[in-house]
């Protein structure tokens, strides 16, 4: 499953009311018509507070994160080049002050809850700069997925690795241009249990973990729109 993934901030005019309402009332209904989409979820920002961590927190300041998932490459791009594509980008422009785009592997290591029935949070992961991508990926995949997977009270994970990077959305863009290795996607029933889970002994030791290999961890909770 391919997954590409919106960095979304409104335009500085709009208030976050306005671009929340156009994004869900508008903007969603012309996404929908998308070829081959297999699933549409908008992330809407709540909350900008680590919660649970003391970590790094990267310079990313986001208003949303929206998924589109497809079942491939091929699905995905005769989406993009669809008429339907067209009128989406043009959209953009008249609420989107910046727009990103992240096209990841997802990797399911805790299967969700269905939506609505617990509380979502959303994490931007930048590696060490001494570490390098394929030992990020190893480490991430490998050793923190499964220690993540023990965490007292964890309703869903699931990992978002990043495969290509377009900085403004359409133009391709390298590392420096947008530093981001992974997106994070985990549920909990509610902020004390994020809070008791990654204060527990797995919490503890998942984190001393996370250190030997990520730089940064920018955290969201996010208030979730399924439109498919």
């Amino acid at each position: 499953m391919q997954v590409r993934m919106g960095l979304l901030n409104k335009k500085p005019e709009w208030s976050t009311e306005r671009f929340r309402e156009h994004w869900r009332e508008h903007h969603s209904q012309l996404a929908r018509q998308l070829p081959g989409l297999r699933s549409y979820v908008q992330n809407h920002v709540i909350d900008r507070e680590q919660r649970g961590i003391v970590f790094a927190r990267g310079p990313e300041e986001l208003d949303g994160i929206s998924q589109l998932d497809f079942e491939n490459d091929a699905g995905m791009g005769d989406a993009l080049a669809s008429e339907i594509a067209s009128r989406l980008a043009a959209d953009e422009q008249h609420f989107i002050g910046r727009l990103r785009i992240i096209t990841a592997q997802r990797n399911v290591v805790v299967e969700p809850p269905p939506a609505g029935k617990a509380l979502k949070r959303i994490s931007l992961l930048r590696r060490r700069s001494d570490v390098s991508a394929e030992t990020f990926a190893y480490e991430w995949r490998q050793v923190h997925g499964p220690m993540v997977r023990k965490l007292p009270g964890i309703l869903g994970y699931r990992q978002n690795q990043i495969t290509s990077r377009e900085s403004p959305k359409g133009v391709p863009a390298g590392y420096d241009d947008l530093p981001l290795d992974g997106i994070v996607e985990l549920w909990f029933a509610d902020t004390d249990a994020i809070d008791k889970a990654f204060g527990s002994l797995a919490g503890r030791a998942t984190m001393t973990h996370a250190q030997s290999f990520i730089g940064e961890i920018t955290t969201y909770l996010v208030d979730p729109l399924v439109v498919i």
